[in-house]
């Protein structure tokens, strides 16, 4: 039985359109012939200790005291933007904020935040609280850096400034796969970013 198209060839899509459609991302992921497989990722982690964490930990958590998370500005403003411009500073690494990128028709948008180092890294907001399609936006956006980038392996995240799921691209065995875990702020802060700097860093995770 022939797959359902869901994508039309005479139609533009922005990255933000994939979060808006209806099927399931393995369906979606299916039109640029990328499989979806969800399980335990086994994620790079920096070895080097990062000061200042457990500081910016405490603070956190008395800001989410006095601050209501109940809009996408107010999780960027409190939670995203100021942890990665501390990831930033450990890896005096580029960070590119709604960074422009077009690839063709069906691959073009802003991406939230993409970070350079040794590898790149792009995370982006879910729209809505909802991770799900959050995720499907973060895989489409990772298979057009694909397109651009040269790299093994690609890395992303998709966050609500509180909670953080990855995601890993192999763009020769056409694989995306999406973490089951869950990271959550501010208790596994530290971790997060361990993660995050690793990935910059280039250090190894597990194979596919």
């Amino acid at each position: 039985m022939p797959r359902k198209k869901i994508l039309q060839e005479d139609r533009d899509y922005t990255f933000r359109s994939y979060f808006e459609l209806a099927e399931d991302p393995d369906e979606i992921l299916a039109e640029f012939d990328y499989t979806l497989i969800r399980e335990e990722l086994s994620l790079p982690k920096t070895t080097i200790h990062l000061e200042g964490l457990a500081a910016l930990k405490q603070k956190t958590k008395k800001i989410l005291r006095f601050i209501s998370l109940s809009n996408e500005t107010a999780r960027r403003e409190t939670l995203v933007s100021p942890f990665l411009l501390e990831v930033v500073c450990y890896c005096e690494c580029q960070l590119r904020i709604e960074y422009p990128l077009k690839v063709n028709n069906w691959l073009k948008g802003n991406l939230d935040y993409f970070l350079r180092s040794t590898n790149s890294l792009l995370v982006i907001e879910a729209q809505n609280d909802d991770l799900t399609r959050g995720f499907t936006q973060l895989a489409v956006e990772l298979i057009a850096l694909s397109h651009v980038e040269e790299q093994n392996v690609f890395y992303g995240a998709v966050t609500m400034g509180d909670v953080w799921r990855f995601g890993k691209l192999d763009p020769i065995q056409n694989v995306i796969v999406q973490d089951i875990n869950l990271f959550k702020i501010p208790d596994d802060l530290e971790s997060l970013a361990s993660v995050l700097v690793g990935i910059l860093e280039g250090v190894e995770g597990e194979k596919f």
